[in-house]
């Protein structure tokens, strides 16, 4: 049985709706019980905060797979709660040169999943465009549509290789099924590199 952390998030979601449609039986490992009874997804579910170790520790109990679309920053605590082979969602803000908190939290989720050395995989997606809720492109149009001048890298020809959740979704699922032997980090883009 699959642990879903972060079931209610955007990409937890699309993910728990793909594993209930195939029929994969999982538990939902959320924050606030509403928020997942609202999403209308018939699968059991336990609450647990990341920052709960025995309430973690008992909603994970018994899997065989524990996946976490929560962000990487978690990873510690998830890896001391869980003795299952894991898949975890990052992102390619760990690239980033920039001082960025977000990107240094992913860093550091790598940085205890590669030191536990247990077998899974952390994915470390582009921009992600097409999930519910999701708004990074949007918010650029807006923002593109409100400003005279927008400054964007390269003038505007730099690129970018945003992801649809579609294919979140998909390598999320491919990774929950590969039987892995070590710790493995993968980006994850869309199809083509645009020019923003």
């Amino acid at each position: 049985m699959i642990a879903l952390i972060g079931a209610s998030g955007r990409s937890g979601a699309a993910l728990a709706r793909a594993l209930h449609a195939q029929g994969t039986p999982f538990r939902a490992v959320v924050r606030d019980g509403a928020k997942w009874a609202a999403l209308g997804i018939a699968a059991p579910h336990a609450v647990a905060d990341l920052h709960d170790a025995p309430a973690l520790r008992a909603a994970l109990e018994g899997a065989t797979t524990t996946s976490s679309c929560a962000h990487a920053r978690h990873a510690p605590a998830i890896l001391a709660a869980s003795a299952a082979p894991l898949v975890f969602m990052g992102s390619t803000r760990r690239h980033s040169r920039w001082p960025d908190a977000h990107g240094d939290g992913v860093r550091a989720g790598e940085a205890a999943f590669r030191a536990d050395g247990r077998p899974g995989v952390l994915l470390h997606p582009t921009m992600i465009y097409g999930a519910e809720g999701e708004d990074n492109v949007q918010r650029l149009a807006a923002l593109m549509r409100r400003l005279p001048v927008l400054p964007l890298p390269g003038g505007g020809r730099a690129l970018v290789q945003p992801i649809h959740q579609d294919d979140v979704t998909a390598c999320l699922l491919a990774a929950i099924r590969i039987a892995h032997d070590a710790p493995r980090v993968l980006d994850i883009a869309g199809p083509a590199p645009l020019p923003y």
